[in-house]
């Protein structure tokens, strides 16, 4: 490294470190509101961060809750009206990050500032929500972690089919209000790899749990029918009634979340991602100095395949060998 680099790159971390020295010395803590979509309450129920493993991914960067940070979680309950509500007390806090976990709180909180740093995660589109200008450079003071293209509906279809050969139609499972693109995002690359796999695609955007239970009661019988549920706040909260429809109805459904796994759901296929870790270091650097604008926004680059064998039987599916060579785990 040259003298000059060296020299400037040394420049500016004593800067970082002394913006952080000089906050604590003043009296003034450091305040991180961590907003999620629904209470943690347990490992089998979908929850985008654990407290305990974002706790522990700061305090291995030395950022100690009730010490030299205060940590402020707050969740929606999987109420839309509460959601909006949690993002707007949490931009009045004027806290020096807020960690926003789903798309429909980045967009609440962004509606509200644009001058306190926001690190996102598990956003599906964030180009199209208007929350970046790229992915390299956010530009704005929003960064964070994307889920996934939306190729993933593809990957999807392709796995549902593999496990479900006779299926000929399958419907996508979306909330319009809170699917990305209003369901968009995925919707057009499935359409695209259900006429590839000679299977009928059916667009069935849900509001509330009767639309949910009217639209897989409509796919029982023949032809036979599979479903595809989209990463939503809304569908994720129904999840208990959606697998048990799926399993009352006999439909071969994929999810896109472990916990749908965990509960009896017959497949998942999700990033497998270290999102506490990652979110931690972003507010880490953000504390420091750093801008969200010139932090890039990340894609997951690993994905885990969940297939429950119990459920397969249930359906009178036999998973093939193949499948379950490339599972990450088998619920047996």
């Amino acid at each position: 490294m040259r003298r000059r680099e060296f020299i400037k790159l040394f420049f500016l971390g004593t800067l970082c470190r002394s913006r952080v020295a000089m906050a604590q010395r003043s009296g003034r803590v450091p305040l991180v509101v961590v907003l999620t979509p629904y209470e943690e309450t347990g490992r089998n129920v979908f929850t985008p961060i654990s407290r305990g493993a974002f706790d522990q991914a700061l305090r291995e960067l030395n950022w100690i809750d009730g010490h030299n940070i205060r940590i402020d979680y707050r969740d929606a309950g999987g109420d839309l009206e509460l959601l909006r509500n949690i993002a707007n007390e949490s931009v009045k806090l004027r806290p020096d990050v807020i960690v926003a976990v789903n798309t429909p709180l980045v967009a609440a909180v962004l509606d509200q500032t644009h001058t306190i740093p926001v690190v996102f995660g598990l956003v599906s589109d964030p180009i199209g929500s208007g929350f970046i200008q790229s992915l390299a450079r956010p530009g704005g003071n929003a960064t964070g972690f994307a889920y996934g293209d939306p190729s993933l509906a593809g990957k999807w279809l392709e796995l549902l089919k593999e496990i479900s050969p006779t299926i000929t139609r399958v419907a996508v499972l979306f909330n319009p209000g809170a699917a990305p693109g209003g369901g968009a995002y995925y919707l057009q690359p499935f359409s695209a790899a259900a006429r590839s796999l000679a299977i009928t695609p059916i667009a069935a955007p849900v509001r509330n749990p009767s639309e949910i239970t009217r639209t897989i009661a409509s796919l029982e019988g023949q032809p036979p029918s599979g479903l595809l549920v989209t990463p939503d706040y809304f569908v994720a909260s129904q999840r208990e009634l959606i697998i048990s429809l799926a399993a009352d109805h006999r439909v071969a459904a994929i999810y896109p979340l472990p916990a749908f796994t965990n509960n009896g759901g017959l497949m998942s296929y999700s990033i497998d991602e270290h999102l506490e870790a990652q979110l931690a270091a972003y507010v880490d650097r953000i504390l420091k100095g750093a801008k969200p604008a010139e932090l890039p926004v990340q894609e997951p680059s690993k994905f885990k395949l969940m297939i429950n064998l119990r459920t397969a039987t249930a359906l009178g599916l036999t998973v093939p060998p193949s499948l379950l060579i490339r599972a990450d785990e088998v619920i047996e």
